[in-house]
């Protein structure tokens, strides 16, 4: 059996990745620990020589490894142990790892023993792109490890994804968690993102273009530098119950009609619990424009600390993001 991708831990990326290969004619298998779904059981052991695991994996022209390797060594073991798993002639196989860019951290220091009260130290104010060096943690090292696999018959690359988005993932539900107090808050700067359809594209055209992918460690965001204080202002807390799709004008005091696309009954809430429970984070924003300056949002992109630009990779293969501005 060979297909043209294979999907090292069937998770949230598969989600999208599958359906796009099915759209466009691609053929594909994916794995998990348990075979769950229909998928081939495989169980990585960064440590082990075992060949014998590799040998239930298909032969592919692309291997996406969705998991973080750490383990000094493993990402080689890999390469070598899954090709010298196939029992037909040499043909060539391209590894992506996607990795993460917080290894660009804008010189965050992370302490350890440091409270919980502790307010974190902004990111520094600058640009980072994929030439920008870094200091290289477990999961990094072992990036450049496989990158330094890359031949022509084991092209390599290594995907660096922001904040990942779509499906059950909404950076809505992600304000309270980051700035549960207006301190936190007031810490906040940039917040980057990629949606699941868009780093699956990304996939699909280093896939299609190996050539020019090898060998290369590239960042993947929409292209946009989102401002959590404007984002945090929008939303505040999660919503209680789904947006209305259409508000008609208000039929009674202090009630508004709302007409739902599911249903022809016309439904009845409360204007100020759909409007106004939002917590206290549009306060708390305002407020700090006051106190720091900021005349409107979003903020200046100088003013948000870490700025990540992906523009090299989707110059480079000639795609622009689909799914941007949180749409």
């Amino acid at each position: 059996m060979r297909v043209d991708i294979l999907i090292l831990g069937a998770g949230w990326t598969s989600t999208f990745l599958m359906p796009l290969c099915t759209e466009r004619s691609l053929t594909y298998a994916a794995t998990t620990r348990s075979g769950r779904d229909e998928t081939i059981q495989f169980v990585f052991d960064p440590e082990s020589e075992d060949i014998e695991p590799y040998k239930v994996l298909p032969d592919a022209q692309t291997v996406v490894i969705t998991f973080p390797i750490e383990l000094p060594g493993a990402s080689a073991r890999f390469v070598r142990l899954y090709r010298s798993s196939r029992e037909e002639g040499e043909f060539e196989t391209g590894f992506i790892q996607l990795g993460t860019t917080g290894i660009w951290d804008g010189n965050r220091k992370k302490n350890a023993n440091a409270s919980a009260t502790t307010t974190p130290k902004p990111a520094e104010n600058k640009w980072y792109d994929r030439h920008t060096p870094f200091v290289p943690n477990a999961r990094a090292s072992a990036e450049i490890e496989l990158l330094a696999q890359s031949t022509q018959l084991t092209p390599t690359t290594v995907l660096n994804l922001a904040g990942l988005w779509g499906g059950s993932r909404s950076p809505r539900n992600w304000v309270s968690r980051v700035a549960p107090t207006k301190e936190a808050l007031r810490t906040k700067g940039s917040i980057h993102l990629i949606h699941g359809l868009d780093v699956s594209r990304a996939i699909l055209a280093v896939h299609a273009s190996w050539a020019q992918a090898a060998g290369q460690r590239w960042i993947l965001t929409d292209g946009r530098v989102y401002d959590w204080w404007d984002l945090a202002s929008a939303w505040g807390l999660p919503a209680p119950f789904p947006a209305p799709a259409i508000l008609l004008p208000s039929t009674e005091q202090g009630q508004t009609h709302l007409n739902m696309t599911t249903t022809t009954t016309t439904t009845t809430v409360t204007a100020t619990t759909a409007g106004e429970d939002r917590g206290p984070h549009a306060r708390w924003v305002r407020e700090l424009m006051r106190e720091e300056g900021v005349r409107a949002l979003p903020r200046d992109v100088g003013m948000l600390g870490r700025a990540l630009d992906s523009s090299e990779f989707w110059y480079g293969f000639g795609l622009s993001p689909l799914k941007a501005r949180l749409e």
